[in-house]
């Protein structure tokens, strides 16, 4: 598996199947028990800071601050000086995540669609280079859910950011990714690699059109052969 540099990748298939496992040892999270993850020509081996993951929840803590929040990876890292002085980059995620003026609200003040953007605005403080993401949307309703798959493609193609994200869901794979690996259960393996030749900047309206139904359709077909989603 190799992903391009700039490109948004998806992994789908049947609970149990790894989906989750495999980004945690893209991440370094967990030792694979086989081969190995390089990243611009070094060996992951351990949590880094070019590598930036986010969750099914957002996660944020509820007695501190969006921005306090947004900057915490720093603070862990560098110190609390170092926090302070990344405030001004929070404040440019949160503008560009349609957040400004929510910087000294607390989570529980937000929806869950913000904070998820919040969560974004997190992932995004450390200027990882790799975006990995597990289901970060799977907990919203559908029309909500809709609008932050629009605006992480947007975010995405702003930063030339390169993504990899775990879903059950054939049309968000289909409508974010350039490339779609389709994973067989017990044991988990890429079954078959579905390239998406849709255009950018992708939009909702494109569900409707009779080239992505083919693509849902080849996709559903594959897994279908294995398990059920």
């Amino acid at each position: 598996m190799t992903l391009r540099e700039g490109s948004f990748s998806s992994v789908i298939g049947s609970s149990g199947c790894g989906k989750s496992t495999l980004l945690k040892i893209m991440a370094g999270l967990v030792p694979p028990s086989a081969g190995s993850v390089m990243l611009e020509g070094r060996p992951v081996t351990g949590p880094r800071e070019d590598i930036g993951m986010m969750f099914q929840q957002a996660t944020l803590f509820p007695w501190r601050t969006v921005i306090e929040n947004i900057v915490l990876p720093i603070e862990i890292r560098d110190g609390k000086k170092a926090a302070a002085a990344a405030h001004d980059k929070a404040r440019a995620l949160l503008d560009m995540a349609g957040l400004k003026g929510f910087e000294s609200v607390y989570p529980n003040e937000l929806s869950g669609g913000m904070a998820q953007r919040a969560a974004i605005c997190r992932m995004l403080v450390s200027e990882p280079s790799v975006l990995l993401l597990d289901e970060p949307f799977s907990a919203l309703d559908e029309l909500t859910r809709d609008f932050m798959n629009m605006e992480l493609q947007r975010i995405c193609m702003e930063r030339n950011a390169t993504a990899f994200l775990v879903t059950h869901s054939i049309p968000e794979a289909v409508i974010l990714s350039d490339v779609v690996y389709c994973m067989s259960p017990r044991p988990g393996r890429i079954a078959e690699i579905v390239e998406i030749d849709l255009p950018r900047p992708r939009t909702l309206d494109m569900i409707t059109t009779p080239k992505f139904g083919a693509l849902v359709d080849r996709i559903r077909k594959q897994l279908d052969e294995g398990a059920f989603l």
